[in-house]
């Protein structure tokens, strides 16, 4: 299948998502979980993916990137001014779709994996990772860790 851009709007365990043709028409709404969303982009060409830039975005970004997309960050506020109507998620995902075919848009830089850090860890506090290291910091580690086990093995970006 091939899309022209996809928005992803970003969830705790689903994610959901809306691709758009060249015109701008839907042409797939689809509410995947952590492992189907990697499985389901992998047979995509799509031109442009968009989310709205968060902690889990960046991971996300990079293992689509992997995949070989071309995936974009874009920050909350910006994409505000497309959504049409009342808030839902797969009106948000239209609107992420459609910001991020302009050519004016600002996008975040994706981070690597030393610049997000650990996940779930606090660094001021060190309240849901390792205790901190007595100058009320936690100790830098590298990110180094799994997202899903899926039956294929584990997916790790």
């Amino acid at each position: 299948m091939e899309l022209h851009a996809i928005g992803i709007d970003l969830g705790k365990t689903l994610f959901h998502l809306v691709g758009v043709d060249a015109i701008g028409n839907v042409v797939v709404r689809k509410r995947c979980s952590r492992t189907s969303l990697l499985a389901f982009t992998g047979n995509l060409r799509v031109n442009r993916i968009g989310m709205e830039a968060c902690a889990g975005a960046h991971f996300l970004a990079r293992c689509l990137r992997e995949q070989g997309h071309d995936v974009r960050l874009m920050p909350a506020q910006y994409v505000k001014p497309y959504v049409k109507t009342n808030k839902s998620d797969y009106i948000d995902d239209e609107a992420i779709a459609e910001a991020v075919q302009r050519s004016n848009m600002r996008f975040v830089p994706i981070q690597d994996r030393r610049a997000t850090g650990p996940a779930g860890r606090s660094s001021r506090t060190g309240t849901l990772g390792s205790p901190p290291n007595g100058r009320g910091q936690s100790d830098p580690q590298p990110f180094i860790g799994t997202w899903a086990n899926t039956s294929q093995g584990t997916l790790a970006c």
